[in-house]
């Protein structure tokens, strides 16, 4: 298997993303292809393009509680109400239950349009679910999580990501936008969130759009998710980031390597890494069963709605990343079914990846 393949595999048909980043790290080395355009009409992508990450900061913003659990200034078993007080979760809720997604709240809100703010929403938004009880994916739990990185760094969110995460290990591309330069198209606008306040598919809207000013043109260099880039400014725990491939790989491996206990702890390490009380949900991120050289091993990963994705295997310094600007193909596809592609290089046979239309 190389990266070119998967690529190849990526960028045929027409759910073909414009352009893409594959990448694979092993304790052999690492390698990278790329392909495609960055937007319609557009530059060529290379290894140094960066691409609006979506969902897959949710993994940033975990690490970044990762870390603060490693340095002593929080425990994962806390409860939120600790760190956020007055919030619609349950006041038994800890950070687990939220990195676990199973605090009951909401999937999805425009909360950008609440007339209250998008704070103030979030806050008091009633819970959709019974907490404590099941798997529900959540943007706004991570937004939560996002706010308690900041209040326990004592910075903002964008400042704890830089000292928690970035600067240890040298990550000179992970930050949030707005970004200039080499930098690929994220979606058409608002257009998906509006057809979704529209429609009230997949979830229903509990706020009116009456007169909100929609982009309309191409999100290049600004967070694609609404809520971010209209809501928090374009800085939020569940999405808004951007990166390279070559940096999301370090951050990658550096998890899924032993030597890097003193970054992210042993024992914290085997807590955050195994699977919850739903199979398939470890702390912040998916888990799922991979065939590696004939042997079955444990990936985790985590999807964004844009089209990238990032994964590693515990112990075994093996990472790998997918960047794609996939709201762009001529007949788009999910995320999760462009990273079977590539994992599926791997392992071949196996199904296109569960949770497809799962929020991120």
């Amino acid at each position: 298997m190389t990266a070119a393949d998967a690529l190849a595999s990526v960028l045929t048909g027409r759910q073909a993303p414009l352009g893409a980043v594959i990448g694979f790290a092993g304790p052999d080395g690492r390698e990278l292809a790329t392909g495609g355009l960055t937007r319609p009409g557009g530059e060529l992508v290379s290894a140094h393009t960066v691409f609006d990450l979506a969902s897959v900061t949710k993994v940033v913003t975990t690490c970044a509680l990762h870390r603060l659990a490693v340095l002593g200034e929080l425990s994962l078993t806390d409860p939120l109400s600790r760190y956020l007080p007055g919030t619609a979760c349950a006041p038994e809720t800890t950070l687990a239950e939220l990195l676990w997604h199973r605090a009951g709240l909401w999937e999805w809100q425009p909360l950008y349009l609440a007339d209250a703010g998008p704070r103030a929403a979030l806050a008091s938004l009633p819970l959709r679910y019974r907490p404590g009880q099941e798997r529900h994916y959540s943007d706004l739990g991570f937004m939560l999580l996002g706010q308690v990185v900041a209040a326990v760094a004592g910075v903002r969110l964008a400042a704890a990501v830089r000292a928690l995460v970035a600067e240890p290990l040298g990550l000179r591309s992970l930050g949030y936008g707005p970004i200039t330069g080499d930098v690929a198209a994220g979606g058409h606008g608002d257009q998906v969130e509006q057809e979704m306040v529209r429609t009230g598919q997949p979830y229903p809207v509990l706020f009116a759009a009456d007169g909100f000013g929609w982009r309309d043109q191409p999100t290049q260099g600004v967070a694609n998710d609404g809520n971010a880039f209209h809501g928090f400014g374009g800085v939020s725990g569940h999405a808004g980031l951007f990166a390279h491939a070559d940096d999301l790989l370090t951050l990658a491996q550096s998890l899924a390597s032993p030597a890097a206990a003193d970054l992210w702890g042993t024992d914290l390490r085997a807590q955050v890494f195994a699977d919850g009380p739903d199979a398939g949900q470890a702390m912040g991120w998916r888990s799922q069963p991979w065939r590696h050289d004939g042997r079955e091993v444990r990936l985790l990963w985590h999807p964004g709605f844009t089209g990238c994705a990032v994964g590693f295997v515990p112990d075994q310094e093996l990472a790998m990343v997918m960047l794609t600007n996939r709201l762009f193909a001529e007949d788009p596809t999910d995320t999760a079914s462009l990273w079977a592609r590539v994992t599926d290089k791997m392992e071949p046979g196996r199904p296109a990846g569960e949770d497809a239309n799962d929020g991120c």
